[in-house]
């Protein structure tokens, strides 16, 4: 999903890598969760690692931000896997794992045109929730719907969202909420594929 399109894309960085050490925060999950979060989705105050698991070409690498009282919060656990062969494959972000805000719709890989319903479940007190449509590539969303109400525990949530500027392949469905602390508190993610 990020931040290659494809293996293909992930074999060339490494032979960049070899050649001249291109880019070596790809060998690094932690990084490379929080180059995903700071700077593919624009989340800047989610800006440290809270905790984290790596096991093999598996890694769950918790992303948060100082919430001024106590421990730092979570704001999602990012999954990444190792794509490509060899000791210097990079690692590629595939999705979250998180409980207590969902993306569940539309389902992780499946082909997707505009509009997209998407829906998941949320706990939590008052919360609006914002969809966005992203790709590598734009700096911009490509669809936004913004301010679904949600709250209570585990409660479903839904909505459509309308996108347009997609090229063909992987396209980054991102939900968010926040506003009691700051702008961004909690997110989750799920990669379709256009075209």
């Amino acid at each position: 999903m990020w931040p290659f399109a494809s293996v293909a894309d992930a074999a060339e960085w490494q032979r960049r890598y070899r050649d001249g050490g291109d880019q070596p925060w790809h060998l690094d999950a932690e990084q490379t969760a929080l180059s995903f979060t700071t700077g593919f989705l624009g989340f800047t105050e989610i800006d440290r690692v809270v905790a984290r698991s790596i096991r093999g070409d598996d890694a769950r690498i918790s992303v948060g931000y100082e919430s001024g009282e106590g421990p730092a919060s979570v704001a999602a656990v990012i999954h990444l896997v190792r794509i490509g062969q060899g000791p210097d494959a990079p690692w590629e972000v595939v999705g979250t794992a998180d409980s207590t805000l969902t993306l569940e719709r539309p389902r992780y890989g499946a082909r997707v045109s505009s509009p997209i319903t998407a829906g998941g479940r949320i706990t939590g007190v008052d919360e609006s929730i914002q969809i966005d449509v992203r790709q590598a590539g734009s700096e911009r969303p490509l669809g936004t719907a913004c301010c679904v109400p949600g709250g209570g525990q585990r409660q479903p949530w839904s909505t459509r969202v309308s996108f347009r500027g997609a090229d063909a392949g992987a396209v980054v469905i991102v939900a968010s909420t926040g506003g009691h602390v700051q702008d961004v508190e909690r997110f989750a993610i799920t990669g379709v594929r256009v075209g």
